[in-house]
């Protein structure tokens, strides 16, 4: 999962970004509605976690930008407001969901996920294929009842499989949707990364590479 954050206090910023990528998320900071707007234009992300009260570029902007665009990201709104009126107001301005500050960290994880199975189409809150079992929210994997000891990274790249559904996903797209923009597109990350997974998953093998295109369940 894809997740941009959008927040003008770089101490909360990094502190969320950080709790998100222990989630095995691939996240980028944005500490500016203008900067948000910017990388939301050229990177598809699957959950927007917004700000509201941002300098410059409102968040009540970017949130309307999104919408008028029909950005594919989800919005989970933030703001230090709480009360019902504010509520209501962020969700009429296209946010899909809506937390009040202070938060709990675990709480926001589970928005998070929750709001990026409303993207199209729906992804079910446990996804399986075979004797594969996998429960992003517990973070747990199994395959015929044996639990798996899966990196954050490999957790990932499976549950990004998974949620394709039987579709080829090339080396890029893991790189772009699973990794975040620190990642150098000309190593060979993921294909370690699968390697290990492979070897992880057991036979008979689950995860096949098409030549010249990359990989499916």
């Amino acid at each position: 999962m894809r997740v941009l954050v959008v927040e003008d206090q770089p101490e909360l910023a990094d502190s969320v970004a950080r709790v998100l990528r222990r989630e095995g998320m691939a996240v980028d900071v944005a500490y500016d509605g203008g900067a948000a707007l910017e990388r939301t234009s050229v990177v598809d992300y699957d959950v927007v976690v917004l700000d509201r009260d941002l300098p410059g570029v409102h968040g009540d902007q970017v949130c309307r930008t999104l919408v008028a665009q029909g950005s594919p990201a989800r919005v989970l709104m933030l703001t230090a407001s709480g009360t019902i009126a504010e509520r209501v107001e962020g969700l009429g301005l296209g946010a899909d969901d809506y937390l009040p500050k202070p938060f709990a960290y675990a709480e926001l994880v589970a928005r998070v996920r929750a709001v990026s199975r409303r993207s199209r189409p729906a992804t079910p809150p446990v996804l399986t294929h075979g004797d594969l079992r996998l429960d992003p929210a517990q973070r747990v994997a199994a395959r015929a009842g044996e639990r798996l000891t899966l990196s954050p990274k490999e957790f990932a790249v499976l549950e990004y499989l998974l949620t394709c559904r039987g579709r080829v996903v090339s080396a890029e797209e893991l790189l772009d949707r699973v990794w975040d923009e620190a990642a150098d597109p000309f190593t060979t990350t993921v294909k370690a990364t699968m390697n290990r997974l492979r070897a992880k998953l057991g036979d008979p093998p689950l995860i096949e590479t098409v030549p010249r295109a990359g990989y499916r369940i």
